[in-house]
């Protein structure tokens, strides 16, 4: 499974994204996790520790493995399709029999050019999404601005995480309006931070049928884990239920 997580900052999604990790990884799956957010958490979701985090950084920001892939020089010319194949493994922290990425974003100068760390990036993307044999769980902005029409069609589905809102839910109908703009026909929405019935009927009321995945209530054991710095999988509570329906159901959309 390839899956892409998005939806605004401090919704959830990167709690989603950690717990869907984790449970792919005690089914016994091969987990690629790739953190694509700037406000890089997914480690910690995972239950990565912040000294082991801390002894790495995101691909995005590699200059010089950037400059040394593409073959840039003074002169402006690099390639645009470099080696990265062995990037995943060299490059990623391994915990639970996951292996997390952070990929970062790449800031691009005016007219949109495309820089060297641009094109490791992208040809990254490229080869994870293509490559067969592991599932794949990308925590993104709240965008999709790390795919494009070469790798939409890898993509088994793109999750937007929202709360029960006016705001939350436009940022929904954005993302799924640029996903079908590159081909990306597999969209659905899980509400997070859900208090009761009322907040449960207004979503339904606002989403279109078939498109809500599922519904994460709101969660003492996440406080409770980020007080702890664990992850909230380790407190095997309420929260881990709900993911773990999610990713059934979402299995059975995609059967």
């Amino acid at each position: 499974m390839k899956i892409a997580i998005t939806g605004k900052g401090g919704v959830g999604k990167t709690t989603l994204a950690g717990l869907l990790a984790r449970l792919l990884a005690d089914c016994g799956e091969t987990v690629l996790a790739i953190d694509a957010d700037p406000d890089a958490n997914f480690g910690s979701a995972i239950g990565i520790s912040p000294e082991q985090l801390a002894t790495t950084m995101p691909i995005s920001k590699m200059k010089e493995l950037a400059t040394q892939r593409t073959g840039a020089e003074g002169d402006g010319m690099f390639s645009l399709t470099p080696h990265v194949a062995d990037i995943p493994d060299t490059y990623s922290i391994e915990h639970k029999g996951i292996k997390l990425l952070l990929l970062g974003t790449v800031e691009q100068g005016g007219g949109g050019c495309i820089c060297p760390e641009h094109a490791l990036v992208r040809t990254l993307m490229k080869h994870i999404l293509f490559k067969k044999g592991e599932s794949v769980i990308m925590d993104m902005e709240a965008g999709i601005e790390h795919l494009g029409r070469g790798t939409a069609d890898s993509v088994d589905a793109l999750i937007t995480v929202v709360e029960p809102g006016s705001r939350s839910l436009q940022t929904a109908r954005m993302i799924r309006e640029l996903a079908a703009d590159i081909g990306l026909k597999k969209t659905f929405v899980v509400a997070s931070k859900v208090r009761n019935q009322e907040e449960k009927d207004y979503l339904r009321a606002n989403l279109p049928d078939g498109e809500l995945l599922g519904i994460m209530p709101l969660s003492e054991d996440v406080r409770q884990a980020d007080m702890q710095n664990i992850a909230p999988y380790d407190l095997q509570g309420d929260i881990v239920e709900s993911a773990r329906d999610i990713l059934k159901k979402l299995k059975q959309k995609l059967d």
